[in-house]
């Protein structure tokens, strides 16, 4: 087994998170998010400040885009309740559709009313999140973006009469790299996810007890780089968004977008800093519902032969440099319908427990 910190090695004691054998498909990508939200201006602002792209835009929906060739990567329709309803995987065929579409549950294949087009199925995973499995689509054409910086080092010195000097602009982001969901059923939402659309364990942090607490989990995408995680999963007291993220060219990306973010009056939840897992340097913002969108770059890449590590859960195992993460990054939301959700889910799921709740509290307090 490969580590990947300085942490010692921990003991996974769950049948999850494992890779499956046979998966039903390989999912190709990460697609999209999707979100209901009472004030259409209102998102729309925040996310262009953030640094996503109008493709269209309705009464009722607003789709936004990065640079890339994906049609668009977040889609908001009106709701009178803001939530976060679920996200697309991209498959590479029309016969892994059919596939899904043979999962209890799934819907039948539906065309895709949605820049790009295409065919999907949905599907609702075991914690109630949405998911449409989608192919087919019509890339976008690809946007400008600058290049990332050049660094004069000690060693090197490739800038030489020239300065660097950016724009004071939202910075331009390249996609979407992976949304991360809070859950109370971990065992059969992660063993849903490896078994109907291959994904990949790639790092799990664990309790004293050897359950999992995180799990960061790729694509099989072969011998094919893929990224560090494409979805996380948290063990929660209830299915809820954690935060979403989103690829930049390099570090002065993530500096500009923080100087952007808060001179428009946005609210920062966390960074600079780099994470341990994964790799990547991140700061997080929160829309103005409270959800978090992270700026990344420099993520971890692994190929399918990569083994999965196990490491101990702790706040200091978060970042390797900078802000330890503030207790308001995990503090959970409570309101009637929560406490109502954490007293059946501690009735009903076999993965939460009372006592482990005090644990993960005593963790991130």
């Amino acid at each position: 087994m490969i580590g990947h910190t300085a942490f010692p090695q921990a003991v996974l004691a769950t049948p999850q998170p494992a890779r499956h054998s046979k998966p039903s498909v390989k999912a190709a990508s990460i697609a999209y998010l999707i979100f209901e939200r009472p004030d259409l201006d209102k998102a729309e602002q925040y996310l262009t400040d953030f640094g996503l792209i109008i493709t269209q835009r309705s009464d009722d929906e607003l789709y936004l885009r990065g640079t890339g060739s994906a049609p668009y990567c977040y889609r908001v329709k009106r709701a009178e309740t803001p939530r976060f309803i679920g996200f697309g995987l991209s498959l590479s065929c029309h016969e892994d559709l059919k596939v899904i579409a043979q999962i209890p549950g799934a819907s039948t294949i539906e065309k895709a009313q949605a820049p790009g087009g295409g065919e999907l199925v949905t599907l609702t995973d075991p914690s109630g999140f949405l998911v449409e499995a989608i192919c087919g689509q019509t890339p976008a054409i690809e946007l400008p973006h600058r290049a990332a910086l050049l660094f004069n080092q000690p060693e090197t010195s490739p800038r030489v009469n020239a300065t660097q000097r950016l724009p004071q602009t939202p910075p331009e982001i390249l996609r979407l790299g992976h949304v991360v969901l809070e859950v109370a059923d971990y065992q059969a939402t992660c063993a849903w996810y490896t078994q109907h659309f291959g994904l990949i364990p790639s790092d799990v942090q664990v309790l004293p007890d050897g359950s999992p607490a995180v799990t960061f989990m790729r694509l099989d995408l072969g011998d094919t780089p893929a990224d560090h995680h494409t979805l996380a999963l948290v063990q929660g007291f209830m299915p809820t968004y954690s935060h979403s993220a989103y690829e930049v060219v390099d570090t002065d990306a993530i500096g500009m977008g923080q100087r952007v973010l808060r001179e428009r009056g946005w609210t920062h939840a966390w960074g600079i800093g780099r994470h341990i897992l994964g790799s990547q340097i991140f700061d997080y913002w929160q829309d103005p519902w409270g959800d978090k969108h992270e700026h990344y770059c420099d993520g971890d890449l692994f190929t399918a032969e990569h083994a999965m590590g196990v490491h101990s859960v702790s706040a200091e195992a978060m970042a390797q440099w900078g802000q330890r993460m503030p207790k308001s990054f995990t503090k959970p939301k409570f309101n009637v319908a929560n406490i109502r959700s954490l007293l059946r889910n501690l009735r009903h799921s076999p993965d939460l427990t009372f006592r482990k709740l005090i644990i993960l509290a005593r963790l991130f307090a």
